[in-house]
């Protein structure tokens, strides 16, 4: 009987002391064992290194990666990505740290990890949705999803979602060092790249709620960085990792 996968939560978070405890906490008591949690600070203003320092030394299976200074979404995960394949995680996962995503649909992405190489959390299949959110905010975020769908020729209905699941050799075979978006089109990023080198990517419906306390991170900039970079991505030469290893029995192309 093979030994069970070890799991590592990326968690990126940018003045979030409002809910760092409280989602660490959720997200222990659903991330199937053995696990672990890494937060990865961006030299939050508000205090969240130092809490996040605090959790850490309570709890043995969080750990802390901070940041001179903000860099973007992209630049945060791709630094957390290399940190937890060098700490030995054969699942990577993200989340946003505010509880937009539930920490209880956690074990379905794993699960969903094996069959498919990424598992992604999707508003927009069938199950999926959105709560407390405006037409103007639900005409936006589906407005991109399909803009990128359509630009970038791909059946995937959540392009720009980020709770998601990677299969360790999904990242191996990925060049993150070449991962070009910083903002939220990181997302569509990483999805897409993994298509295009023959991954297989399921969609797990979940529901997407505003955050609970705190401001959203959305910009102007990085709205406009998504509408130029999507086109971008697809004159892009695919490049692979030098570090590259064979996907695995559960590598194929196409979305499910």
């Amino acid at each position: 009987m093979s030994a069970p996968q070890t799991s590592w939560l990326v968690l990126p978070t940018y003045q979030e002391a409002e809910n760092l405890d409280a989602i660490v906490a959720t997200s222990l008591a659903h991330l199937p064992r053995p696990r672990r949690i890494l937060i990865v600070d961006d030299n939050s203003p508000d205090g969240t290194g130092e809490i996040a320092e605090h959790i850490a030394a309570e709890r043995e299976e969080v750990f802390v990666l901070h940041r001179p200074r903000k860099e973007g979404l992209g630049r945060a995960y791709v630094a957390g990505f290399r940190a937890a394949l060098a700490g030995g995680a054969d699942l990577v996962l993200q989340m946003d740290a505010d509880f937009s995503h539930d920490p209880a649909d956690l074990p379905r992405l794993v699960e969903a990890a094996e069959y498919a190489d990424v598992a992604l959390g999707s508003r927009y299949v069938p199950g999926g949705g959105t709560v407390n959110w405006g037409p103007l905010r639900r005409a936006i975020s589906r407005g991109g999803s399909a803009y990128a769908r359509r630009v970038l020729g791909v059946d995937v209905r959540d392009l720009t979602g980020g709770f998601k699941c990677f299969r360790r050799q999904v990242l191996q075979e990925l060049d993150l060092d070449s991962m070009r978006a910083h903002g939220y089109a990181f997302q569509v990023e990483t999805t897409y790249r993994a298509l295009q080198a023959g991954f297989r990517v399921a969609e797990v419906p979940i529901t997407f709620r505003d955050r609970r306390v705190g401001e959203s991170k959305m910009s102007k900039a990085i709205l406009a960085e998504a509408i130029w970079r999507v086109p971008a991505m697809r004159l892009q030469r695919p490049r692979r990792s030098r570090a590259a290893r064979p996907a695995g029995p559960h590598s194929r192309p196409g979305a499910v």
